[in-house]
């Protein structure tokens, strides 16, 4: 552990709702969930504007809370946590045929704001972008990958990953997610039919979705095999 060498003089002091202490913080007991919650609170307290919301996109760029957390299945983690506990509020919005997920802080103005954003009365412009903070030294998880690469985490896909995980390496995960983001082809099944191929044929073998491996056997062993004359070097 990195001791803590103190704080300085003339130190500043981030806002915190007094609620936080008194109905949040004695029944918060996962982690993840409160670094969020105090990072969330913290950040939205410091935007300007209206109405204040976080992307997830700016989450996963925060070199700070992602230094805290660790990796993107903890972020998703702490969030869902704080989402069921009712203290944000969570806003899913289609952008270019991309989903994106906007956080609120659970408030009577902030749920009227969500609403109205639904409605098409409140026009939110251009989405804040952050480019996602990526550990020193370390492969990014599967799930980051995913959510950088191909959009929101559900429970369901979240299963499959964790499975894939645990079946193949993480530089292969790594490398078959590049090369759908350069083929264009940014959906889980083609990234898994990748590492499926890749485990049955051998890494440097073919391209995605053919058989790179052609079998001269093959022409001896149909029916009409026996027509087919074999030559020998």
């Amino acid at each position: 552990m990195k001791p803590f060498p103190g704080f300085p003089p003339n130190i500043q002091f981030a806002g915190l709702p007094k609620l936080f202490f008194s109905e949040l913080l004695p029944y918060i007991d996962d982690i993840a969930e409160l670094k969020i919650t105090i990072h969330l609170l913290q950040t939205l307290y410091q935007k300007r504007g209206y109405p204040k919301f976080v992307t997830h996109g700016e989450l996963l760029g925060d070199k700070t809370l992602m230094k805290g957390i660790g990796e993107g299945e903890a972020l998703r983690h702490g969030l869902e946590h704080a989402i069921s506990r009712g203290t944000i509020i969570r806003l899913t919005l289609e952008r270019d045929g991309k989903l994106e997920e906007l956080y609120f802080l659970n408030t009577e103005g902030d749920r009227e704001a969500c609403a109205r954003i639904e409605r098409g009365e409140i026009d939110l412009g251009a989405l804040p972008r952050k480019e996602p903070y990526a550990q020193t030294g370390e492969q990014p998880n599967i799930f980051t990958l995913y959510e950088e690469n191909i959009g929101m985490l559900t429970p369901m896909i979240a299963e499959e990953l964790k499975d894939a995980e645990r079946l193949y390496p993480a530089s292969w995960i790594e490398e078959a997610f590049k090369e759908a983001v350069s083929r264009n082809r940014r959906h889980w099944k083609y990234i898994e039919a990748i590492l499926k191929r890749w485990d049955s044929e051998g890494k440097e073998h073919g391209a995605p979705g053919r058989d790179s491996k052609e079998d001269p056997e093959k022409y001896f062993k149909g029916r009409y095999g026996h027509l087919v004359k074999r030559r020998i070097d």
